[in-house]
């Protein structure tokens, strides 16, 4: 693990600590958040600063380190990314009324505490053994997110994926939340066609009389 405490603030690995760190304690409080209102709240917040880190780090930090720490470990960080994106596309797009949606967020963070501790264990300290000047990097970063927070985060190819896949296909969750309704539709069906039989059946045993 890497030594925190001797990274100078502006030091680019110590910046995505950082924001590490701010995620998780987003994803523990909602943990413990009681209302819809707070988990609200929370998973706003821990949304943006995912997006805005996934951009600073896909842009400017994996670019100026990806040779160094090898094409495995970064191929696998940018899948990592893929999965969490496509979750918080899917957050969203989602209204707030969606019954998946403690869940979802939910897997989302569990997915993002295993790609953070990868990260820590084996990216980061192998980053680190780079002659970088880290601190420019830092100061790149830190300009670009400030971009980030000014201007609004650029759409991804995630968002547009699951924004056309909601109207031509279905999830295992959507259907999951449909199949109550369909078991009680389809009751209502049989019971229709039950009385419909048996008032057949009367009307033709009244009719042979």
């Amino acid at each position: 693990m890497l030594e925190r405490l001797l990274l100078p603030d502006n030091h680019a690995i110590a910046i995505l600590l950082k924001d590490h760190d701010r995620v998780k304690a987003l994803f523990k409080k909602f943990e413990t958040a009681k209302s819809k209102a707070e988990k609200e709240k929370i998973i706003s917040a821990a949304l943006t600063e995912l997006k805005i880190h996934a951009v600073i780090e896909e842009e400017i930090f994996y670019p100026a380190v990806r040779t160094h720490v090898g094409k495995d470990l970064m191929n696998e960080a940018d899948e990592e990314h893929h999965v969490a994106r496509v979750l918080i596309a899917e957050l969203d797009h989602d209204g707030r009324s969606n019954d998946h949606r403690d869940a979802k967020f939910t897997v989302l963070s569990e997915s993002v505490r295993h790609h953070i501790d990868e990260e820590e264990r084996e990216v980061l300290p192998k980053a680190k053994e780079l002659k970088l000047d880290f601190e420019a990097l830092g100061q790149k970063i830190l300009e670009r997110k400030v971009s980030l927070q000014e201007n609004g985060i650029p759409p991804d190819a995630e968002h547009a994926m699951v924004a056309a896949a909601r109207g031509t296909a279905d999830t295992p969750a959507a259907t999951a939340r449909r199949r109550p309704s369909s078991r009680a539709a389809r009751s209502t069906k049989t019971a229709a066609r039950s009385t419909k039989t048996k008032a057949s059946r009367r009307r033709s045993r009244e009719s042979s009389r």
